[in-house]
């Protein structure tokens, strides 16, 4: 019977569309109009109806397309389970990021999962797993009616939720996710879910009262005032100022919501009335109504760790993973006090602006604290299945308790006092987060651990725990447990997966590498190893033409483990690590430790596969024994270094020269594309047909720094005939280093921070509000001036659902992927890019899920069906102008009228991260691609590809 699963698994999708799964490949029946369906992906198995001879769907719009005979026992049907993700709270775009990597981690043919979504207003829908790609909720809030089906209510969902899935995976961040709001609805319908119940939520979800009860329970806590209303009593406050021995002009505390999850709203104060005004800006911003006022833990280092519950039944037997150490990197070149805070920005944007170490850099008998403390507080607050725990680790010589009480506590060691402060019921599940990294350090693989948190859950619920379901689900488990990190046997094809660089942008390039990485993974004919380009002291936004110095960069062929990291320095310097005989022998004495406590709990389960990443160390190769090495094995190499040698031609040219197939353009194409000056000189022949190029002034950095301001601004404005300009790099990356200038002070910010070498741009540092600028770091040569291109302005309400075009100038601004083979690029669906923090679209907005947003495909209420193909027929015509082959993306105006394209600039190594507008674009085809096929398309549009002809 398990043989007949696998060709008769189906889903439905709201891509109108059936799919069903068969050895790998994704087969589509084209379904004749929209479905409102009671789940969204409505699984046709035993799960939803199956009638002999017909199919037979909870749905009232849908009639049977198909005569088939099914025959699936109710006993061997899938796992189903209820992913839930949205929420009131403004991590509700991360809870979309952790919703993706659940999804693309836990299915399978033995499990079976329906999307759900929470919007701001508490409203419940059953959405397409498709809409998990997006990049923020506001990609698809306004069009929720049409797209997905509404739940009169939250009582109403949970009944649906009762008959439709067996256990529900909430990953709701903040409220209502972590502070009991849907746990409550949960337990009262008695539908079994993963994680801790509603009482003990609320306890640990509130900051004051959670601190209350640890130093009840005999935790060394940070003293803490109280807000719960405006009109606070300064002399209270004067009164703990005091008995904490801060100034009260200058005390530094930090402010923070008692229940708005661990990075909203925090923020560093001064003294009584800066820390009163802020806590009051709290509250007025209706971030919560209880404000916390902490002392600032100075000298103290920062740790977070994840705690896997390993017992049996109801019996709790926490097991604390390697904890990490989070280590803020200061900017020399600002003093804002914000940058002391692990905020929101720093936690999920991987800028170098902090470093993770796993484990931390910690005297041995401090880890071992840490990890007993996490355990017990774990155990006494009536956690389950996992949970996050932060803290601190405050060493003798930076800090002393404070009260004698404190002496007898626990958290007191002979190097430093531990405190602990946040519980995160849900811990952040992004692709490279601490649950995955702290995982994959004792042998975890994400598919594993998520699996394993979720079998656990299961086996709490009695009546599921000894269901023939579950049975199936757990053979299946351990029928799973093999080795990912090592190389696989049989045939298979060797793939090198390329990140990482020295441009502004290697970041991004990282997280592209890494998802690049992760869905290839699934193939069980493809091997594949990720492999880090390593960045150098500092970088440059220009490559180094000298062969000799491209040939001796260096590229590391990395562990599983070794990947999961927010930054390329901190990857670098993990290998480093790796390779350290103290640091390693440290680590693996740990890690052995951590390993054997995991399997003395989960050895006694039948269903539990054993670890399946192997602790290899990384190869460290010149770029040249590298490319002699991806010949040897016949790889192929998916480049995904952004900007610099990977976009330039460079690696292309050296990988040709070795008859080694990579994806993306050829070298001809690539430097054509990476030079914005040249790509509008090759474009220029078009303007008759509606493709149009954007007039540029090019200054070398030296004359822009040397010449007087006020010259160059005359100069340029009168050239473009504009008064409001956009400056850019000429030849780095589509984000770092483009900013709108409003007058010669703008230019003045943007050149002092050239000069000072500054990393960014603070927000609203020119005339123009704007988010945070990425600076590219030193300088290139050569920048461009272009005039700035006003668009209709786009706005959204997250409240009525509403989205709102003024459409006074006409033009909008989109991105497009193009994909195919030379002369035949086929242009996907385009995306109307929002800015939701000025003018020009920020690196969050471009790369980070969770931020900015993007329509795809256009409003019909923007642009109409005959513009949208005038649009992608003009789109063609560039890709194939430009000789583009494999996939890139390019970005413009567009006329909505038109559809005339007026270019920005081609990204031949496009972003490639979990939320990029391809993937939303290859979903909205037909069929639809998701990401898994989507990336294996272009792998294999690199295999297909004439080497030798860039």
């Amino acid at each position: 019977m398990a043989s007949l699963l696998r060709p008769q698994l189906q889903t439905f999708d709201s891509h109108r569309s059936f799919r069903r799964r068969e050895a790998g490949a994704l087969v589509s029946l084209q379904w004749p109009s929209l479905c409102t369906s009671s789940c969204s992906r409505l699984e046709f198995n035993t799960g939803n109806c199956l009638l002999k001879g017909r199919l037979s769907v909870r749905c009232s719009t849908v009639e049977a397309v198909e005569e088939r005979v099914v025959e699936i026992k109710e006993q061997e049907r899938p796992l189903r389970v209820g992913l839930i993700c949205g929420g009131p709270s403004a991590e509700r775009g991360i809870s979309l990021n952790s919703a993706r990597s659940v999804l693309d981690h836990i299915e399978g043919d033995d499990l079976n999962v329906c999307c759900y979504y929470i919007d701001c207003n508490l409203n419940a829908y059953a959405i397409s797993s498709a809409q998990l790609y997006s990049n923020t909720p506001a990609d698809f809030d306004f069009k929720l009616e049409s797209l997905a089906q509404r739940f009169p209510s939250l009582s109403k969902f949970v009944e649906h939720l009762a008959t439709s899935v067996d256990i529900v995976f909430p990953v709701i961040h903040g409220q209502f996710g972590e502070d009991g709001g849907i746990q409550e609805f949960l337990e009262k319908a008695n539908v079994p879910f993963v994680g801790t119940r509603s009482k003990e939520c609320r306890l640990a979800f509130d900051k004051y009262d959670a601190s209350v009860e640890l130093r009840r329970q005999g935790f060394v806590t940070v003293p803490s005032f109280l807000v719960q209303e405006i009109n606070t009593d300064k002399y209270l406050l004067l009164e703990w100022f005091s008995r904490n021995h801060l100034d009260s002009q200058s005390g530094k505390v930090v402010v923070k919501p008692a229940r708005a999850g661990s990075s909203i709203g925090v923020i560093v104060a001064y003294g009584i009335e800066d820390s009163i005004r802020k806590a009051n800006d709290i509250i007025s911003e209706g971030i919560d109504d209880k404000v916390l006022i902490e002392i600032f833990l100075d000298g103290g280092n920062e740790f977070t760790a994840i705690v896997l519950d390993v017992g049996s039944g109801s019996k709790s037997c926490p097991v604390v993973l390697l904890p990490t150490e989070v280590e803020i990197q200061l900017s020399d070149s600002t003093d804002r006090k914000e940058d002391e805070i692990f905020n929101y920005r720093r936690k999920y944007l991987p800028t170098q602006q902090v470093a993770y170490h796993t484990p931390p850099r910690f005297p041995t008998e401090v880890i071992e604290s840490i990890r007993k403390g996490a355990a017990l507080l774990f155990q006494r607050l009536g956690l389950l299945d996992f949970a996050r725990i932060d803290g601190w680790f405050l060493p003798s010589a930076n800090y002393q308790v404070n009260s004698e009480e404190n002496d007898n506590m626990f958290g007191i060691t002979k190097s430093g006092t531990l405190v602990f402060t946040d519980i995160n019921l849900i811990s952040g599940m992004e692709q490279t987060s601490f649950l995955f990294q702290q995982a994959s350090k004792v042998g975890f693989s994400h598919s594993n651990i998520l699996r394993t948190i979720l079998q656990h859950a299961c086996s709490r619920f009695r009546p599921l725990a000894c269901s023939s379901t579950m049975e199936v689900f757990s053979s299946r488990l351990k029928s799973r447990g093999e080795v990912k990190s090592g190389p696989r046997t049989g045939s298979t094809q060797k793939v090198f997966v390329l990140f990482g660089g020295e441009t502004s942008e290697r970041q991004v390039s990282l997280m592209s590498g890494t998802n690049v990485w992760l869905n290839l993974q699934a193939f069980d004919d493809l091997d594949v190893t990720p492999c880090l380009l390593a960045p150098t002291n500092g970088y440059a936004s220009l490559p180094q033409t000298n062969e000799q110095n491209v040939h001796s960069k260096t590229v590391w062929s990395l562990p599983y483990s070794l990947v999961l990291r927010h930054t390329a320095e901190e990857v670098l310097a993990a290998c480093f690590e790796a390779l350290d005989p103290v640091r390693a022998a440290f680590t693996s004495q740990l890690r052995d430790q951590v390993m054997v406590e995991l399997m003395e709990g989960l050895g006694k389960n039948k269903w539990f596969s054993g670890f399946d990443i192997s602790d290899d160390p990384p190869v460290k190769f010149s770029l040249e024994q590298w490319i002699n090495h991806a010949k040897e094995t016949q790889a192929t190499v998916f480049i995904a270094v952004h900007g610099g040698i990977g976009e330039d031609g460079t690696i292309q040219s050296l990988l040709e020269a070795a008859g080694i197939p990579y994806t993306g353009p050829g070298i001809t194409a690539s430097r054509t594309c990476m030079d914005k000056v040249e790509t509008s000189l090759a474009l220029d022949h078009l303007a008759n047909i509606g493709v149009l190029t954007i007039k540029k002034d090019v200054w070398r950095k030296e004359e822009l720094l040397n010449t007087s301001l006020s010259d160059v601004w005359e100069n340029s404005t009168t050239k473009l005939e504009s008064e409001t300009l956009c400056i850019k790099p000429a030849r780095d990356g589509c984000s770092t280093g483009v900013a709108r200038l409003c007058c010669v002070e703008d230019l003045s910010v943007y050149t002092n921070a050239l000069r000072r070498y500054l990393q960014h741009l603070p927000s609203n540092s020119l005339s123009k509000a704007h988010g945070v600028i990425e600076m590219p770091n030193p300088p290139p040569e050569f920048f461009i001036f272009e005039p700035f291109i006003e668009t209709d302005e786009i706005s959204f309400s997250s409240t009525s659902h509403k989205l709102m075009w003024k459409g006074n100038s006409r033009w909008v601004e989109v991105t497009v992927g193009v994909v195919g083979k030379r002369g035949k690029m086929h242009s996907l669906v385009p995306s109307i890019t929002v800015k939701e923090s000025g003018d020009i679209l920020s690196l969050e907005e471009k790369f980070q899920g969770g931020t900015g947003i993007n329509l795809t495909p256009p409003p019909r209420t923007i642009m109409s069906e005959s513009t949208l193909q005038k649009c992608k027929e003009r789109i063609e015509i560039i890709a194939n102008a430009l000789d583009l082959e494999g996939f890139s993306r390019i970005d413009a105006f567009v006329n909505a009228d038109n559809g005339e394209v007026l270019i920005i600039e081609v990204n031949t190594v496009p972003g490639m991260t979990p939320s990029t507008v391809l993937i939303h674009q290859a979903l909205a085809e037909q069929p639809p691609m998701y990401p898994q096929q989507f990336f294996r398309r272009l792998l294999d549009l690199a295999a297909e590809r004439s080497v030798g002809s860039g």
